[in-house]
């Protein structure tokens, strides 16, 4: 008997502690992990398991996929395929926290099965594809991706009736892309293959999760809300299928659609620690943790969001973490502090000198506007001086989509230590900056969003320097991208009413009580209380 995951029998299924022979199977079925025809040259006692790893694999359940895939490998080991799953399972393109090595001999595994057994040539253009991945030169990943999206693409136009060849194409042109495109050209390209295959495979995990992916930008967001509500429905059983879905959801601003769904996700990804062999549960679990912190703040639910807080801080260490792991340690203590207003939480929050340079970055960040704005400029510029250090490692490490990050991080320690030192114009230009740079990239799929955008931060300093018609302007332009950010809108709602619009003012305050609950934020009560003054007018106005 072979044992698989807790995660894949035990927790999720009411099924044995096993993964079963095809002839007598139940432990995968299509309603718990979604549904796939993946056709291959392997033997048909293990055509359905193969499948069923492949589903799995299009979940990002790498660990799980990895294990299912293997045992597809001990029951045949004619199977090269088997070994090209093992290989896709350590190709991280997205997160970029993959294991090339461990990849790289599966795919020489892959190889030398295909090699010396019957392999049909579809299945050896899948595998040869890899080599743009695990090939050793000195070119950067960045490269690597871009190759393997084009021997992906001229694998489904060799084989186009083949629908996985176009899914996984779909999967490498979101990887590839740039993050400074604006336009999102290559996941336009991607929702154009995608949408098609969703309508005629409707129980198919890969297809609703790359489209959520693609369309994890403000231009694109809207399109994809049909396919996160659907996507784990598809595959109930993944940790990940759960968690996806919130991406769309806070683009969107639809902050209790995003708490339901990583609250599933931070569950599935725990009970899946039990078994995990390395870190990938536990960064599956911060990461939905990061997401479900991120809206209950801004849905004015602070002791939910310090809750969180706490249970992160009471998980037992785990080795193996990846910049997903690192970024939600880093981030959900940052939020907790920065958001609520608490400088002086800030400012003492301990940094993880483990972590990559732009997780620790966050920390740091925090910190540096945290002492700024409690008074401790001699902290502040401590935080200043380090981050232009982290700016230099990330650029050192190759990394010039990350070192940028920082340099935003850095300009607005800049921004806030010029206001606190009574440089208003510097601190504005330096704020002004941060915004045009941040702007100028998307964010990356390991957060939900910048601790605080850095317009947001613009719109409150011009509203410091009484300037509210201009910060009404800007907290107006974070709203377009970030729909029903708590800070924003009630940034706008101020800034409205300081200039005189109360039309505007009331529309703020009336939307900031609408996505939020209780009244454990002082801002909103100041909300409940001006809408209770505006019914009154109204009703004295028009008995």
């Amino acid at each position: 008997m072979r044992v698989l995951t807790g995660f894949l029998c035990a927790v999720l299924l009411s099924a044995p502690l096993a993964w079963c022979d095809d002839e007598h199977h139940h432990a995968l079925t299509a309603e718990e992990v979604g549904s796939v025809h993946f056709l291959t040259s392997c033997s048909k006692s293990v055509a359905l398991s193969f499948n069923r790893a492949v589903a799995v694999l299009h979940s990002f359940q790498y660990e799980q996929a990895r294990q299912a895939f293997s045992d597809v490998a001990s029951r045949d080991p004619k199977c090269a395929m088997a070994q090209w799953g093992i290989a896709m399972s350590y190709y991280h393109g997205l997160w970029k926290n993959g294991n090339t090595a461990a990849g790289r001999d599966a795919f020489e595994k892959a190889k030398a099965v295909a090699a010396a057994n019957p392999t049909t040539a579809r299945e050896l253009a899948y595998i040869e594809a890899l080599d743009e991945i695990y090939r050793e030169d000195d070119k950067d990943q960045a490269t690597h991706d871009r190759a393997f999206e084009q021997k992906m693409g001229a694998v489904q136009a060799a084989y186009p009736t083949d629908s996985e060849a176009a899914i996984f194409h779909a999967l490498t042109l979101d990887i590839a892309a740039s993050k400074t495109d604006k336009t999102f050209a290559n996941q336009q390209k991607c929702g154009e293959i995608l949408e098609p295959l969703l309508k005629s495979q409707p129980h198919h995990p890969g297809i609703p999760h790359y489209i959520i992916h693609c369309y994890d930008n403000p231009v694109l967001a809207e399109k994809s809300l049909g396919a996160a509500r659907i996507y784990a429905k598809i595959a109930p059983a993944s940790a990940h299928a759960n968690h996806m879905p919130s991406h769309i959801f806070t683009r969107l601003g639809l902050w209790d659609e995003s708490i339901r769904s990583n609250i599933r996700s931070e569950k599935l990804a725990a009970e899946a620690e039990a078994t995990s062999t390395n870190g990938e549960a536990r960064d599956q679990r911060l990461h939905a943790m990061d997401y479900e912190a991120y809206a209950y703040l801004q849905s004015g639910q602070v002791k939910q969001a310090e809750a969180v807080l706490a249970k992160m801080n009471s998980l037992p260490p785990t080795g193996a973490l990846t910049l997903t792991g690192d970024y939600a340690l880093a981030a959900i203590p940052a939020r907790c502090a920065i958001e609520l207003g608490n400088w002086k939480a800030a400012s003492d929050l301990q940094v993880r000198k483990e972590s990559v340079p732009w997780a620790q970055a966050i920390t740091w960040a925090a910190i540096g506007e945290g002492s700024a704005r409690a008074g401790d400029l001699d902290r502040a510029a401590l935080a200043e001086q380090t981050l232009t250090s982290l700016v230099d490692a990330s650029a050192k490490r190759n990394n010039t989509y990350w070192s940028n990050q920082v340099e935003v991080q850095r300009r607005e320690v800049a921004a806030w230590i010029a206001e606190k030192s009574g440089k208003s114009i510097e601190a504005i230009a330096a704020m002004k900056s941060a915004a045009e740079l941040e702007e100028s990239m998307d964010k990356d799929a390991v957060t939900p969003g910048p601790v605080t955008p850095a317009r947001e931060m613009l719109a409150e300093l011009l509203l410091l320097e009484k300037r509210p018609q201009e910060a009404l302007a800007e907290y107006e332009a974070v709203l377009r991208v970030a729909p029903n950010r708590f800070n924003a809108l009630f940034g706008a709602a101020s800034a409205a009413d300081a200039a005189g619009n109360s039309a505007f003012a009331d529309r703020y305050f009336r939307k900031l009580s609408e996505i939020s609950v209780g009244e454990e934020r002082p801002e909103l009560v100041t909300a409940h209380k001006r809408i209770a003054v505006t019914a009154e007018k109204n009703s004295v106005t028009h008995p």
